[in-house]
């Protein structure tokens, strides 16, 4: 008997409107498998089944009237603990803020439920949203349904985590630091990391920032078990407003030539010595180009549009001080005199990370100049390509690793030690310049675990790279549950 929480979003969103099941019966198979799979792998934090049960009855009572709501009608799924849900607390996983309760919902899952959605609950995150692994003194560590002693990623890692265990059909992440593309790497799902500033952000704070938007790079996107779902979820979450910012004042629509994904032109990066990836990654890359170039489809492995190095001494200063506004009098002291007393060679992580945190606003828009230089490149190039496809993360999900600072602890790459943050170097590389990034897997490593790429197109191309990722979806990987979701 096929298992209906295995089935993508747009699948469910279909039977639903044919009443082929009703919402009532849908959110009840998600809420007894997440009584039965959740307690094991904590991804699914707090939930509101009351209420989301009665919004259930609704919906199938407005269908039998002939009434949809929108595309996503009577379809449960979760959020990202960070997006405010009235009757869910905001926590970001610190203590502090143990019992903010939010007074109404983020803009971006007001759009959903406008869309018809019925949210139940919120998943797991790292503190601060701070990681790429999801753990917190409130909700404890969430882990990687493939391998619970391992990462599911962050700091969407519960979202990714309970899509590939069939907790949700479809899930609401942000991304600044690949807070998407990374846990659906780890999990073998799909995630959308939009244009920068298309997908609105208020209500993805907490108490104190008025300013949502008061990052330059932070974004938010959906994640789901099928590149069509992203797509879906686009058409939702997407703002029709004019979006003013570092990509200068662009009306938000889609730059989409139509062109079918076999007549693309795909450059593909697989490795770096920035951040030299695995064999399994780079393997699983290979096979990818092999199967591009066999369907004809134009591809340089040469291409690129910037300069490592460049790219990733503007990213750390620039990520880092984006964060720098949420630090408190005596968290900012602590890290200026970390800054002054400094940590190693001034290119080496932990005195980017201090000396970042506390720049001066002169050294900020030098930084902002030059990224401004990366655009330009980065436009040039997008004038002979139209993807560039990067590997995710060096690795596939590495085991839990809570111990001193993220820089401190390794992942073994060809045997040798890696720092944690070395891999930020691919996150960063699209990021920084407010790039669309759609994470799709491609294969799996030695151990069974999912390994995923990143299709990145130019500014206000989302429809580009979500067309390659669900042409690449249908011909050559789709979803492939993990064991326990099997079970």
């Amino acid at each position: 008997m096929q298992d209906l929480c295995l089935l993508p979003a747009h699948e469910l969103a279909r039977r639903l409107r044919r009443r082929e099941i009703t919402a009532t019966e849908l959110l009840q198979q998600h809420l007894d498998r997440a009584d039965r799979l959740n307690p094991a792998i904590k991804a699914v934090v707090v939930t509101q089944p009351e209420v989301a049960l009665a919004r259930a009855r609704a919906a199938d009572e407005a269908l039998a009237r002939g009434e949809v709501w929108g595309p996503l009608h009577g379809l449960p799924m979760t959020v990202k603990e960070s997006f405010d849900v009235p009757g869910l607390p905001t926590t970001w996983g610190l203590e502090a803020f143990r019992h903010n309760m939010p007074a109404r919902h983020a803009v971006a899952v007001q759009r959903l439920l406008d869309a018809g959605a019925v949210v139940y609950g919120k998943t797991n995150v790292p503190v601060a949203l701070a990681d790429w692994q999801a753990f917190n003194p409130i909700y404890g560590t969430c882990g990687n349904p493939w391998d619970l002693s391992r990462t599911p990623g962050g700091s969407s890692g519960g979202a990714s985590a309970a899509l590939a265990a069939g907790l949700t059909p479809l899930e609401l992440g942000s991304d600044i630091g690949s807070s998407i593309r990374n846990p659906a790497h780890y999990c073998g799902v799909w995630g959308h990391k939009p244009t920068w500033g298309v997908v609105p952000l208020e209500g993805h704070q907490l108490p104190g920032d008025v300013c949502a938007d008061s990052t330059d790079i932070g974004v938010a996107g959906p994640l789901a078990r099928s590149a069509h779902d992203l797509t879906l979820a686009m058409e939702v979450l997407a703002s029709p407003l004019t979006v003013f910012g570092p990509l200068g004042r662009t009306p938000a629509v889609w730059r989409d030539h139509g062109l079918p994904a076999r007549q693309l032109r795909v450059a593909v990066m697989a490795d770096d010595p920035q951040a030299p990836v695995d064999a399994s990654v780079g393997q699983a890359m290979e096979k990818l180009v092999d199967f591009l170039q066999q369907s004809g489809v134009k591809v340089s492995t040469h291409a690129r549009p910037v300069d490592s190095q460049e790219a990733w001494r503007l990213y750390i200063p620039l990520v880092r001080s984006a964060l720098a506004g949420h630090m408190s009098e005596a968290e900012f002291a602590h890290a200026l005199q970390r800054a002054e007393q400094g940590d190693g060679s001034p290119t080496q992580y932990p005195s980017l990370h201090w000396r970042s945190l506390t720049m001066s606003h002169r050294d900020w828009l030098r930084f902002d100049e030059q990224r401004s230089v990366l655009r330009q490149q980065w436009a040039v190039f997008f004038e002979h390509w139209d993807v560039l496809i990067q590997p995710v993360a060096a690795t596939a999900a590495f085991a839990h690793d809570h111990q001193g600072q993220r820089w401190e602890r390794y992942i073994q790459v060809n045997g040798q030690p890696q720092p944690h943050t070395t891999q930020m170097f691919w996150a960063g590389y699209s990021g920084l310049c407010g790039l669309p990034s759609t994470a799709v897997p491609i294969g799996q490593s030695p151990e069974g675990l999912p390994i995923g790429a990143q299709l990145i197109a130019a500014p206000f191309a989302d429809p580009v790279g979500l067309r390659l990722a669900r042409w690449l979806e249908t011909e050559y990987r789709g979803f492939v549950a993990p064991p326990m979701a099997l079970a």
